[in-house]
């Protein structure tokens, strides 16, 4: 039997809503049945992919028109989307926030894959009261299709029964709820679910998958957001997804990969393998660095790892041996953590670290710091996400001579880094749309190991 196509983004009309909760138990129910499904997720969260990779069992993929043009948003989209029964893409806050207004924002994003939008409502505190909510998310920007809202937060069957009233009213299908159920509730930090050892997220997923098609009429949502056709373009869609044929391709890759460094944007590490082989290494547990030519330190958690980080002082020789020896490196956010001096913990105990950059970072009075960033480098503009919880202590680094704006092109102080040939910024950024970055880096290599700045 033939499996028909699908194609949905779940929005809603504010964060916590439930958007994970649901995209979560989805797609494990999806996978369970038998269906390959392929996770997407709006906008710049490398937290929500990690479980949307582990709940579908693939990789999840960013959709972002900020951080990359609407080709490569398409291209990526048509790619993934050409190899799978079902594409379940979460959207980011509610429906039609953005860096600037829309733009980013999971309504541009539904817009630009002709891709239908299932809401998710916290119907908590609401009854009725929702038809007015769904038809205005419906009706505001004739661009998307809402083709269906799921409900969050029920209590009872007679509490469902007035929103579908209210759905019927606003033009919208009711395609089920998910009830009130303290048992499915994950851990959650600001940008997406907080990553923890002590949190089962397989346990809830699977929960989550089993409680779901109890009241959420899955046949139903597939039918309504079957697709007659991929979106157009694939035969160009590889242009924007290769790297140019000039690059360097013999390089030996090593990328830090474990729980304590696990944000990253799966584009980036395709467009890497282009440059040459990849590595991974775990800083954590691994004792010494492959043969290496290039090695990106991804960011994380390295705060909730310090401890282990830190008495693993085999690997912290090996990567400071291997920068001091003039070792091209880039590391961001938890990854510039790692190669400072210390990393202070919340309750003030420091934890010593690589020492390959002079900076000390602290979660002590630790203030969020989050948006868009726009880097300018010696000629070259690429975009990114800065979100971190740590400040800079202390630092006498050298800093580059970029310039880094936000979404609406307001100057920000988020420097850009550099030691020998070790690079550096609190930024993680998109490069998965702009492959001359890490040509660029490999370009600027310094040929004096010993020298400690420009």
């Amino acid at each position: 039997m033939s499996i028909p196509k699908s194609s949905f983004l779940i929005s809603a009309p504010s964060s916590n809503s439930g958007k994970t909760t649901l995209t979560l138990g989805l797609l494990r129910a999806l996978r369970n049945r038998g269906y390959g499904v392929q996770p997407f997720k709006c906008g710049p969260d490398y937290i929500d992919t990690v479980h949307h990779s582990a709940a579908a069992g693939q990789p999840s993929l960013n959709l972002d028109t900020f951080m990359a043009s609407g080709a490569h948003v398409r291209a990526v989209y048509t790619d993934y989307a050409s190899r799978a029964d079902v594409c379940v893409a979460e959207g980011v806050m509610g429906l039609f926030d953005g860096a600037d207004k829309m733009r980013g924002s999971s309504a541009e994003i539904a817009a630009l894959l002709d891709m239908p939008v299932v809401l998710v409502m916290n119907a908590q505190s609401m009854a009725y009261s929702a038809a007015p909510l769904i038809y205005g998310l419906k009706n505001f920007y004739p661009g998307i299709r809402v083709v269906g809202a799921i409900f969050n937060w029920v209590n009872t069957e007679s509490h469902y029964r007035f929103l579908q009233d209210a759905c019927a009213d606003a033009g919208v299908e009711a395609l089920g709820y998910l009830p009130k159920n303290e048992a499915l509730h994950i851990p959650s930090r600001h940008l997406g679910l907080h990553i923890s050892a002590e949190t089962d997220y397989e346990a809830i997923i699977e929960r989550l998958a089993d409680i779901i098609p109890r009241t959420v009429n899955i046949g139903r949502l597939l039918e309504v957001t079957a697709l007659n056709a991929l979106v157009e373009g694939v035969e160009n869609r590889r242009e924007h997804l290769l790297v140019p044929t000039n690059t360097t391709r013999d390089l030996h890759i090593t990328v830090a990969r474990d729980e304590a460094f696990s944000f990253v944007y799966h584009q980036n590490i395709e467009a890497l393998r282009a440059f040459g082989e990849i590595r991974w290494v775990s800083p954590l547990s691994d004792n010494a660095l492959p043969p290496t030519d290039l090695l990106y330190l991804p960011g994380g958690y390295p705060e909730l790892f310090a401890r282990q980080l830190s008495n693993n002082q085999p690997m912290l020789a090996s990567i400071r041996e291997y920068c001091e020896n003039g070792g091209l490196a880039y590391a961001e956010c938890g990854g510039l953590m790692y190669l400072g001096k210390s990393i202070t913990a919340g309750n003030g105990t420091a934890f010593p670290m690589a020492g390959v950059l002079d900076c000390e970072t602290t979660l002590q009075g630790s203030r969020m710091t989050l948006g868009y960033r726009n880097v300018h480098w010696n000629g070259l503009e690429i975009r990114g996400h800065e979100f971190h919880y740590s400040v800079l202590k202390s630092h006498a680094m050298h800093a580059e001579d970029a310039f880094v704006t936000n979404a609406k092109g307001m100057p920000v102080d988020t420097p850009f880094f550099s030691r020998k040939n070790t690079f550096a910024s609190y930024t993680h950024l998109y490069w998965a749309d702009n492959h001359g970055f890490i040509q660029h880096l490999i370009d600027q290599t310094r040929k004096t190991p010993d020298n400690d700045g420009r």
